[in-house]
């Protein structure tokens, strides 16, 4: 496996035996097509166990969730719309729910006893007005996310939602390491403007 995330990242192939992009081959995946699926996992696994190392620690589950993202990507390939983004995006995006997925269930436990804690020792506090701010934050997160060029949006959501490095980015997104973090760089001044937050 080490030496196919080397030639991935090298990306030493010429152009007539570069290999077909992750588009392509989610659509060759969507007709059952296993040698796409091959390709596809050889492009892939080495982007997705990494986001997925960062978020779930363990070794062990990180390579179990990375072998369930890949499952997923080969019953669902057909899901896949290219007008709502990229496919190392949407690939990402599925590696990024699993390896939460997988944290919060680990948690689950922890999670109840701190809960039961908190009501036993806590004053109560109303739960409603709580929600309802939390949600107004989120809608207006998201309404000057809107605001970003799409370039800036999906640079900026894959390293500050999917935890991925500036040089991550620039790989995933096939864009030179200097126009990304100039992309992200603007995208977030643009943010902080919209969002009111002081320098």
């Amino acid at each position: 496996m080490a030496e196919r995330v080397r030639r991935i990242a090298g990306g030493g192939a010429s152009d007539e035996t570069r290999p077909p992009d992750a588009e392509a081959l989610l659509q060759q995946v969507a007709r059952g097509d296993e040698g796409a699926f091959e390709r596809l996992y050889d492009q892939v696994s080495a982007p997705v166990f990494g986001l997925v190392r960062r978020i779930v620690r363990d070794p062990a589950q990180s390579e179990e969730v990375t072998q369930e993202v890949l499952l997923e990507l080969w019953r669902t390939a057909a899901r896949f719309s290219p007008e709502r983004g990229s496919a190392m995006t949407w690939v990402m995006t599925l590696a990024h729910r699993r390896a939460v997925d997988r944290v919060r269930s680990s948690q689950s436990a922890t999670d109840r006893e701190d809960r039961a804690y908190r009501r036993e020792t806590s004053r109560p506090f109303d739960e409603v007005a709580e929600q309802v701010g939390t949600r107004l934050e989120h809608e207006q997160v998201r309404r000057c996310l809107s605001s970003l060029t799409d370039l800036q949006r999906e640079s900026v959501e894959l390293a500050y939602y999917r935890g991925l490095t500036y040089r991550e980015v620039a790989e995933l997104l096939d864009t030179p390491l200097g126009t990304i973090k100039t992309r992200l760089r603007d995208g977030l001044i643009r943010l902080r403007d919209c969002l009111g937050v002081a320098r």
